[in-house]
């Protein structure tokens, strides 16, 4: 009997620490690529560009199923537009740099799986804009004024992502709902330019530091 008591309290003692374990809070970091574009009303697959994330996340267990997850992202975000007409060909890219804070909810379905989604808020770093043409005659390379754009993008993002042991493989999507160009006034009208918003899918893996 004080040998099975023993071995009863020896197994409480290991499930109690193996769950205090997955319910203390981790950060890591995260990194991936980006497909983003810019909307007006509907979001199409035109126009995309390809970029880069980067950033540091927290995973805040409040239990076995459910975590907050802040994080702090580098992303590049716009578009690309290939044009072909009478005076040249060639490829037209905006490029907008954001600090990025997503604050998440995280559902873990299983413990290797999980959905998450919540709001995001981003500061503008700064943004250019380029040109390359067949002939070399169009080509420009010109940073853009932050006075010309909203500072503040802010929107909703959600994904689904795969947890292992150090590290985490997901896909994202984020939906802006901020125009990034300010409100201007022309001969009395008031109109905003560029009038779209942000779009972005991400791939990214993390590794728990």
């Amino acid at each position: 009997m004080k040998r099975l008591f023993l071995a009863a309290m020896i197994c409480f003692s290991f499930v109690s620490f193996t769950k205090a374990q997955s319910l203390s809070p981790s950060m890591g970091i995260k990194g991936g690529v980006n497909f983003t574009n810019l909307y007006t009303e509907d979001v199409d697959d035109n126009n995309i560009l390809t970029s880069f994330n980067a950033g540091l996340y927290a995973n805040l267990p409040v239990s076995s199923a459910v975590s907050i997850q802040p994080e702090l992202n580098y992303s590049r975000k716009g578009s690309e537009l290939i044009y072909d007409n009478a005076f040249a060909t060639g490829t037209t890219r905006l490029k907008l740099n954001y600090l990025e804070m997503p604050v998440l909810l995280k559902l873990n379905v299983t413990p290797n799986f999980n959905v998450h989604f919540g709001p995001y808020a981003a500061y503008l770093i700064d943004g250019n804009a380029t040109n390359e043409s067949n002939t070399g005659v169009f080509d420009f390379e010109e940073n853009i004024s932050n006075d010309d754009l909203n500072k503040w993008d802010y929107g909703l993002a959600a994904g689904i992502g795969f947890d292992f042991a150090s590290t985490s493989l997901g896909i994202r999507y984020n939906y802006g709902l901020q125009t990034i160009g300010k409100e201007r006034n022309f001969g009395g009208n008031t109109y905003t330019f560029p009038d779209s918003k942000n779009s972005a899918l991400s791939l990214y893996i993390g590794f728990k530091l």
